[in-house]
């Protein structure tokens, strides 16, 4: 077991910095001379609000609740613009230390008859339905609602429902979380009223540090109870104090008025430090036991593939090599069978060796892209607390990593004996990125003409395109010119000038069989940790075990080698000498898996419903998997590449 104490460290080294470098705030109760750095007021945030049935999020403003005054939004970093998260002020205000009781915020009213509360009205109730929530945030952190689930285990859920909805067969809805007083069929019921309870930790002189002299309190958590409650007549606490709940019926047949309040109590919480207030919302995400069995799993399949590789390597291969470089006579050069026949062959150039080369480049893009993410990540920069970075990270790096790309693409095309060198880096710079882009701009209309807060401004896609074009294709194209002044890779055989005919092939060496076998054991690597994956991007759930994950990426590097180089072996022992081409699709069709798995995943464990909600999960899907294709072909060749250039390296041939 001593193979497991680098995963375990690096396990406690990304969870250990998970948190950003953000300044803390101090809290006060009341501001003086020595206490100048402290606040009073406690703002609170509403951000976008999310279903798991309906992927198309809408502003805080869309389902008419009550607004802020001053209305201003906070500015957003190209990574929440781009994930669609819209934080404006709320009305909701806190004093620290001072407690409220059924505090009134608003009182929205809707008259019978009239067409703009009708259309208010349907929006609510179609955020019941389908179960929207809320997300509030309180000193950068959401406001968590806690509730209990299965095996005793406590589950914090970074966001609230807006209300519950009772069927027209009497069944609840998860968010009413089976309250006997939502008994009402098909009657929409609205929570209007929020118990948030603060809890801070006063600030040391060691905490607070030489430049705060009045030190003060932060905040370490703020969680919160939602309930449905129709208030009583008059103001203060009495008007809470009720057990009626407020129900909104589908056909409204009266006047309707809703009250928002809420309740906040502070509570001092020692035991917990600024340092660490998110622990109890990561904490309660579960699975990190499955983890460590994804990780054992993924294990498992490398020492099964290294021990196979090895054994071809050490044994079959160097026997090869052993008895081909004993043919002294032309007669025993007759006898040349396997793989050492092809040799005059196997470096042929492929057929479409542009757009080979134009994937490759694509490819050495997006890895660098990831790796250098996740070791960001590891080293606690994208953090859940460090909104909009995670995203903002991927897309400034993917613009800077230009570079690669066109030398890569560039050096690969020159080796094949390309001359449209023009045509190369055109396509470098713009099919791949291109074809993202028209899709993303394709889910962006329907997101704008479905008024969905996730919609991306005009000047964000400008600066979008200005990015691309500004600085990717200027760096793709310094990228060429420096592939193409090198000179051209030199293999270590010469190449025949007439092509070798293959022999008919059984039908496991026959290239559709092995392609489909080699993205296999690649996806067993990883489907458990895709689930947890998907489980963030469409449940609306924190990731933040990158130590894992990055784990698994060079899992998934070594699975992708080693089960392109053993097929790759197998092909040129049957004299198919075709492999370029099939390297990068034999580890690329692990991406087929990977939709295949995504298609199962919207089936069974999600209840999205809706064309448009459907259309915009399999449009972000089709961009996840081409570029998980790029990768993982991508890693596929260049393993090949290099195992086939090893072996034809250390052979005598005449």
């Amino acid at each position: 077991m001593k193979f497991l104490a680098p995963l375990a460290l690096l396990w406690h080294i990304s969870a250990a910095f998970y948190l950003p470098g953000l300044a803390p705030v101090n809290y006060c109760e009341k501001v003086d001379a020595e206490q100048s750095t402290c606040q009073v007021e406690i703002p609170v945030m509403v951000n976008r609000l999310d279903s798991v049935e309906n992927i198309i999020p809408y502003e805080y403003d869309a389902f008419d609740f009550c607004s802020s005054e001053s209305g201003s939004r906070q500015t957003e970093n190209l990574g929440q613009v781009v994930f669609g998260e819209r934080i404006t002020n709320s009305p909701y205000k806190f004093t620290f230390k001072q407690n409220e009781k059924c505090k009134e915020v608003c009182v929205k009213k809707y008259p019978k008859g009239a067409k703009d509360n009708k259309s208010k009205l349907d929006m609510l109730r179609k955020g019941i339905k389908q179960n929207y929530q809320h997300h509030w945030i309180v000193d950068n952190m959401p406001v968590t609602w806690c509730y209990d689930v299965e095996g005793g285990q406590k589950y914090c859920n970074p966001g609230f429902p807006i209300g519950c909805y009772v069927t027209t067969d009497g069944k609840q809805k998860d968010a009413c979380v089976t309250d006997p007083s939502f008994n009402a069929k098909d009657t929409y019921y609205v929570f209007n009223h929020v118990s948030i309870t603060i809890s801070y930790h006063m600030v040391s002189k060691d905490e607070a540090g030489t430049s705060v002299t009045g030190f003060g309190s932060r905040l370490v958590s703020a969680k919160m109870e939602p309930r449905s409650i129709k208030h009583k007549a008059g103001t203060g606490a009495e008007a809470c104090n009720t057990n009626d709940v407020l129900g909104i019926p589908a056909a409204l047949t009266g006047d309707l008025e809703i009250k928002y309040t809420y309740d906040v109590t502070f509570q001092a919480n020692p035991d917990i430090r600024w340092s660490s207030r998110w622990d109890y919302i990561l904490d309660s995400m579960p699975h990190t036991n499955i983890q460590w069995f994804s990780i054992m799993n993924s294990l498992v399949i490398v020492l099964f593939l290294s021990g196979m590789v090895a054994m071809i390597m050490l044994r079959t291969l160097h026997k090869d090599i052993a008895r081909y470089n004993q043919m002294d006579n032309s007669e025993d050069a007759q006898e040349e069978f396997g793989w050492k026949l092809v040799h005059g062959d196997v470096f042929r150039p492929p057929r479409k060796g542009m757009l080979l080369s134009v994937f490759l480049g694509g490819g050495v893009q997006i890895f660098f892209m990831i790796l250098i993410t996740l070791i960001f990540a590891c080293l606690g920069f994208l953090s859940p607390a460090n909104r909009g970075a995670l995203m903002t990270c991927v897309l400034v790096l993917y613009v800077c990593l230009g570079t690669p790309s066109g030398y890569v693409s560039s050096r690969i095309y020159k080796s094949f004996g390309g001359e449209k060198w023009k045509s190369n880096v055109i396509l470098t710079a713009f099919l791949c990125p291109g074809l993202i882009f028209g899709i993303f701009f394709f889910l962006n209309l329907i997101l704008w003409i479905k008024g969905s807060s996730a919609a991306i401004p005009f000047g964000t896609l400008v600066a979008l395109l200005a990015l691309w074009f500004g600085i990717s294709v200027p760096l793709t194209f310094i990228g060429a010119y420096f592939g193409f002044k090198r000179r051209p890779i030199e293999h270590p055989v010469r190449t025949n000038q007439i092509p070798r005919q293959i022999p008919e092939q059984s039908f496991y060496t026959r290239p559709l069989p092995g392609i489909v076998m080699g993205g296999i054991l690649p996806f067993g690597c990883i489907f458990i940790q895709l689930f947890f994956i998907l489980n963030s991007i469409w449940s609306h759930q924190m990731y933040y075990m990158f130590g894992f994950l990055l784990v698994v990426f060079v899992i998934l590097m070594i699975t992708c080698s080693e089960a392109t180089i053993l097929l790759c072996y197998f092909h040129l022992c049957a004299e198919d000498y075709h492999w370029w081409w099939r390297s990068f699709l034999t580890s690329g069709f692990t991406a087929i898996y990977l939709f295949l798995y995504c298609i199962h995943y919207f089936v069974s464990k999600l209840e999205i419903t809706g064309v448009a909600s459907t259309i915009l999960y399999f449009g972000y899907t089709i961009i996840i998997v081409f570029l998980f294709f790029l990768l993982t072909g991508t890693i596929g060749f260049f393993s090949c590449f290099w195992f086939v250039s090893k072996i034809y390296s250390v052979v005598k041939v005449d």
